[in-house]
C-alpha cells in the first residue's frame, strides 16, 4: 500500500545549515549544505521547521506571520466571542483563520477568511482579532 499523501516519516531533531533559499509557489524552497540530493531531503518529510525568530524579515503593516495569530481570541464588531485560532489554512488565494470554541462541553470549529473584508483589526499586544463575521456564519 502506498504511504499516505503527506505522512510523516522524519523523527529526531537534525540541525542543517542551508545554503539558499528561493520562493516557488506559496512557500519556500530550502538548499540545506548537509543533504547531497533530492532523495536525502526526501527523508526529512514531515519534519518540523524551526527558525529562530531573530531571522524573520520585519512584516509589512497588515501582515502578520500564522505563528502570532495561533491563540488570539476572535471577536466580532459586536463583542461576540467566536474562538481561539488554532490554525491557519492555505488554500491559494487567502488563508483561513481555524477557530475552536467550547460550547455546552463541546468544541465547536469556525472557520473565517483571513481577509481584510472580514478582518477589521489584528491586535498583538491585546491578543484578539476583531472580525466582521456573526456567530451563525
Amino acid at each position: 500500500m502506498p504511504p499516505e499523501r503527506g505522512a510523516r516519516h522524519f523523527e529526531g531533531a537534525q540541525r542543517l545549515r542551508i545554503r539558499e533559499t528561493r520562493e516557488h509557489s506559496d512557500g519556500l524552497v530550502a538548499c540545506a549544505e548537509d543533504l547531497p540530493d533530492r532523495n536525502a531531503a526526501e527523508q526529512l518529510k514531515g519534519a518540523r521547521i524551526f527558525v529562530p525568530r531573530t531571522s524573520f524579515p520585519t512584516p509589512e503593516a497588515d501582515e502578520y506571520y500564522w505563528v502570532d495569530l495561533i491563540g488570539l481570541q476572535v471577536i466580532n464588531r459586536e463583542g461576540v466571542a467566536l474562538g481561539q485560532v488554532q490554525d491557519l489554512l492555505a488554500t491559494g488565494p487567502q488563508s483561513v483563520l481555524v477557530l475552536h470554541q467550547e460550547v455546552g462541553g463541546q468544541t465547536h470549529e469556525r472557520l473565517i477568511p483571513f481577509v481584510s473584508a472580514f478582518v477589521d483589526e489584528v491586535d498583538l499586544a491585546a491578543g484578539v482579532i476583531k472580525v466582521d463575521w456573526q456567530p451563525d456564519y
